[in-house]
C-alpha cells in the first residue's frame, strides 16, 4: 500500500529563469538511492492528488530533501503552481521510484530538466572521490537554461560538456546532438551511458549509441 508523508517547505528559490530550487523536510527513515524520484503533490484541496514525478537532487544523507522543478507557467498546471510555492508551504511526498542508478563510470547524456537525476549521482561520486572517469553532455536552447552549471563544472571539469541548440557561444557546440556528434566526442562504444531527457530526445539518442555498437545492457534510461 503506498504511504504518502505531509513535508514543509524549508527554502524555495528559483536557479535559473525557470527552475526552482525546492528544500523540504525529510521524513523519518525515508531514503533513496541517487537518480530515484517520488510523486510530488502541494497540500492544498484543489491540488493535493495531482501527483507529478520529480527527481531528488540532495545527497543521500542529507538532512533534508532537494527537488530542482522546471516551472511551466503557460501550462497552468501544477509546476506553475509550484511556482507560487515559499517556505512554510507544505507538499506530499509518496513512495520512492525510479530506474536510474549509478552502475560505474560511462557517459551521461541529458537535455534540459533530464539533468536532475545525474546531479544527486554526481554529488554522491563527488563526495566520495569517485567521479573520475564520468563525462557529461549536456543539452539546453540557450546558456540561460543550464541547470547548476558552476557546480557540474566544479565537479566534472574537463568532461563537462554543454550544448546549446539556439545559441553560439565561442568555445561552446551550437547545434543539435546527432549520430555526428556522438562518433566525434565519444571514442568508447562499449562503456555505460545514462541517458536522460524529453522521451523523444531519449529515443533518439538511444537509437543511436545501439546503432554505434553501444549494448542495451549498458545504457541507463527512466522506464
Amino acid at each position: 500500500m503506498e504511504t504518502s508523508h505531509v513535508v514543509k517547505v524549508l527554502k524555495a528559490q528559483f536557479i535559473t529563469h525557470d527552475v526552482k530550487s525546492f528544500v523540504v523536510e525529510k521524513p523519518e527513515g525515508y531514503t533513496f538511492t541517487p537518480g530515484q524520484a517520488t510523486e510530488v503533490s502541494i497540500n492544498s484541496p484543489q491540488w493535493k492528488n495531482e501527483k507529478r514525478p520529480f527527481t531528488f537532487t540532495n545527497l543521500k544523507e542529507s538532512n533534508n530533501l532537494e527537488f530542482m522543478i522546471k516551472i511551466y507557467k503557460e501550462r497552468k498546471g501544477v509546476t506553475n503552481e509550484l511556482g507560487r510555492i515559499n517556505a512554510g508551504d507544505e507538499l506530499i511526498l509518496h513512495d520512492v521510484f525510479g530506474t536510474i542508478n549509478y552502475k560505474g563510470p560511462g557517459v551521461f547524456i541529458a537535455a534540459g530538466a533530464g539533468i536532475t537525476p545525474f546531479i544527486s549521482i554526481f554529488r554522491n561520486l563527488y563526495k566520495n572521490n569517485q567521479i573520475h572517469g564520468n563525462r557529461l553532455i549536456y543539452v539546453n536552447k540557450t546558456s540561460e537554461d543550464v541547470i547548476m552549471a558552476n557546480e557540474l563544472q566544479k565537479m566534472l571539469k574537463n568532461n563537462f560538456i554543454n550544448f546549446y541548440t539556439r545559441e553560439n557561444i565561442v568555445g561552446f557546440q551550437g547545434r543539435r546532438i546527432d549520430r555526428n556528434f556522438l562518433i566525434e566526442n565519444i571514442l568508447d562504444f562499449s562503456q555505460n551511458f545514462y541517458v536522460c531527457g524529453p522521451e523523444d530526445f531519449v529515443k533518439t539518442i538511444t537509437d543511436i549509441l545501439l546503432d554505434l555498437g553501444a549494448t542495451p545492457e549498458a545504457i541507463v534510461i527512466e522506464n
